[in-house]
């Protein structure tokens, strides 16, 4: 039997619950990191596909423009940008546009034989797969700091999603991982 691709949200937030900024900064974030980087790497091994929301990808796009090192889209994965309009210019190498309904997209993707996708963010498309029934778990790495307010890890809307907590790490520096399953 053929394993269901899942469709993991892997981010960070504040300790309010946060992913960036109002104006979509992440200078919060800027921090000595442990070694192994929270398990950064092995979860990026298990992926070969990552879900962007289009106010993601052009503060992704800005970085580049800024020669912000480290923010160039890896070709070695599959990326796609949820817009429902297309950038100006040609898409960088690697990223597909996608502007299909939620449900198509995610059985059309999970029906690809591959490794698990990782739902990269922002708020908005996480809502929107969450809303959809098509996000299977959340791997959310809280910061102890309190950043006051700014985007959601969640874009808001009357919503009730019970999860299931498959495991809790706490590291050196304060920061806690929190692994969930959707039920």
């Amino acid at each position: 039997m053929v394993r269901k691709r899942k469709i993991i949200v892997y981010l960070t937030t504040s300790a309010d619950g946060f992913i960036a900024r109002s104006d979509g900064s992440i200078d919060w974030l800027d921090r000595p990191r442990p070694k192994g980087n929270y398990g950064m790497g092995a979860f990026y091994k298990s992926i070969d596909a990552v879900l962007w929301g289009r106010k993601t990808c052009d503060m992704a796009l800005d970085y580049q423009k800024r020669g912000v090192p480290g923010t160039d889209f890896d070709t070695s994965v599959k990326n796609y940008v949820f817009t429902r309009s297309p950038l100006p210019s040609p898409a960088p190498a690697g990223v597909e546009f996608v502007n299909e309904p939620i449900k198509a997209f995610a059985t059309r993707l999970r029906e690809k034989k591959g490794k698990d996708i990782w739902i990269m963010g922002g708020a908005g498309i996480i809502a929107s797969f969450l809303d959809a029934g098509e996000i299977d778990e959340f791997m959310i790495h809280v910061i102890p700091k309190f950043i006051g307010e700014g985007i959601p890890l969640i874009a808001p809307a009357r919503r009730t999603v019970p999860l299931k907590l498959i495991s809790s790490t706490k590291f050196p520096d304060g920061v806690v991982k929190l692994h969930y399953a959707v039920r």
